[in-house]
């Protein structure tokens, strides 16, 4: 269990830190769903915000992953950090400039000709982002989870401070004469999103200027060999990464391009979808938590004695928790919807799709340590692009017809089958003894449990029996994987020591 406490430590602190900051930036959902005047405008924010991931993907060619993955050779210990650095740098200038040149090419993707200055901000936050990349990166490689911690919640506190300041303390301020010096930089004839881009930018900026550090500790320092070795690994990630993206935030895009009707509609539309996608927030952040501690902990972990037996125990203990996260949601949504504006209500209906898909996608991220430590990182590649396949054809034919809810299956059916074939494809390259039928039982015993769940609601439509009971079902659930996983459990020391007897 030695490795799983070190995982744990790991996710504690570097995911714990993302979760702590994605879940402050989460609560700008709330206030801004409340606060913007129409869903159309929430709409926009999804769709820039859908846009940038992807060339965040490109922007930095897989270089994170390439930088965990040959950081751990003794070899490379000097030049490693210098190398992968002024790539980055070098290639996010060459970058930023056609993009900032050729900003048509951001705005045709979005549609949002019209918004000229967000594209310009938008084209800031992706280069700042992918110069702190490395940097990041090489905190969580060194074990320093205090100054990760420290940067990624300060940024997001930032852009919390400045989303307010823009939204709600500027307009304010402008109708009060004595405040004029608000004008120098405030336009309240400015579409508000555009603020919310421009406090992403204040954010980014200061997150790299805290890194300040870190940038100074890089020399002019570049291992041609080490570099080309790096591009041969990175690059099946960029279509993975862009896959990736395409698979996650692309529906938005698509939504807006081929769902019928004017343009504020789609528009509403997607701001709809895009604020519902956010009550998948628990297994959302856990996700992103555990990637953050468990992509340099497998490269450590492969050094060792026996890691896949080590492999199957994370991914056992993964799925009893989302499994739980899924019916932490799903079972008081009378109390989560209020994370959200009433006006976007209407796709809640959406939610338990998206809870299971993200299920999926994250069992997927555990699945994927197969190719990333035999190098065959190009098979990752035909995984992902099988999943974009999925996600364009499908949203092509039933967007049309189904809207959002459209968006929503393709989802599932995308991470899905994605999980599967790199299941199937894994046990046969890199063989883990996965625990398959007691986990898969696991998943659809929760399924079952919402099916209960959602019958006795449609019996008696009253909250507070709907949370009463969605609290019993849960607590079985628990009772249920405490029965079942005691011998596992008594070795966790909290566990063991108070609640297993």
């Amino acid at each position: 269990m030695s490795g799983i406490k070190k995982l744990a430590g790991q996710t504690l602190w570097y995911g714990g830190s993302t979760i702590a900051a994605k879940f402050i930036n989460y609560l700008l959902t709330p206030y801004l769903t409340y606060t913007l005047a129409n869903a159309s405008d929430y709409g926009k924010m999804g769709i820039i915000y859908s846009a940038i991931p992807i060339f965040n993907i490109i922007f930095t060619y897989g270089f994170e992953t390439a930088y965990f993955r040959f950081a751990s050779k003794q070899e490379y210990k000097n030049s490693i950090y210098s190398t992968a650095s002024l790539s980055l740098f070098f290639s996010t200038i060459v970058f930023t400039l056609i993009l900032w040149y050729n900003q048509s090419i951001l705005a045709g993707i979005t549609g949002l000709n019209g918004f000229p200055k967000m594209i310009e901000y938008s084209i800031i936050v992706i280069a700042l982002d992918a110069l702190s990349t490395i940097p990041f990166a090489r905190l969580r490689e060194q074990g320093r989870p205090k100054k990760f911690a420290f940067v990624r919640v300060a940024g997001i506190l930032i852009n919390i401070f400045f989303t307010w300041f823009f939204i709600s303390y500027c307009p304010n301020a402008m109708k009060d004469h004595s405040n004029n010096w608000v004008s120098i930089f405030y336009d309240n004839k400015t579409n508000p999103i555009v603020y919310v881009v421009l406090a992403n930018v204040i954010q980014s900026a200061v997150t790299l200027l805290l890194l300040g550090r870190e940038i100074l500790e890089i020399r002019f320092r570049f291992d041609t060999k080490l570099w080309k070795e790096m591009m041969i690994y990175a690059l099946p990630l960029i279509i993975v990464g862009m896959g990736g993206m395409v698979n996650e935030t692309f529906d938005r895009l698509m939504l807006r391009w081929w769902l019928p009707g004017k343009v504020e509609y789609r528009e509403q539309q997607v701001g709809i979808y895009n604020a519902c996608y956010k009550l998948s927030i628990l297994i959302t952040l856990f996700i992103q938590a555990f990637k953050m501690g468990a992509e340099p902990f497998f490269f450590k972990q492969a050094e060792s004695e026996n890691p896949q037996r080590v492999y199957a125990r994370v991914m056992k203990f993964f799925i009893i928790i989302i499994s739980i996260m899924f019916l932490v949601v799903t079972m008081f949504m009378p109390v989560w919807k209020h994370f959200i504006g009433p006006k976007y209500w209407s796709g809640l209906s959406v939610v338990p799709i998206l809870l299971l898909a993200n299920m999926f996608l994250g069992i997927y991220y555990n699945l994927s340590v197969w190719y990333k430590l035999s190098n065959k990182t190009l098979s990752g590649a035909y995984i992902t692009i099988a999943g974009a396949a999925i996600t364009i054809i499908l949203n092509y034919i039933f967007i049309p017809h189904f809207g959002f809810t459209a968006c929503a299956w393709t989802t599932f059916f995308c991470y899905g089958t994605m999980m599967v074939v790199s299941y199937k494809w894994g046990q046969k390259a890199y063989r883990i003894p996965y625990a398959t039928k007691k986990l898969v039982a696991y998943m659809v015993i929760v399924v079952l449990l919402f099916f209960i769940h959602k019958g006795i609601v449609a019996i008696n439509k009253n909250v507070f029996l709907d949370v009463i009971s969605g609290a019993v079902l849960l607590f079985a659930f628990c009772w249920f994987i405490a029965l079942i996983e005691r011998k596992e459990l008594v070795k966790l020391p909290v566990v063991g020591k108070y609640f297993i007897k």
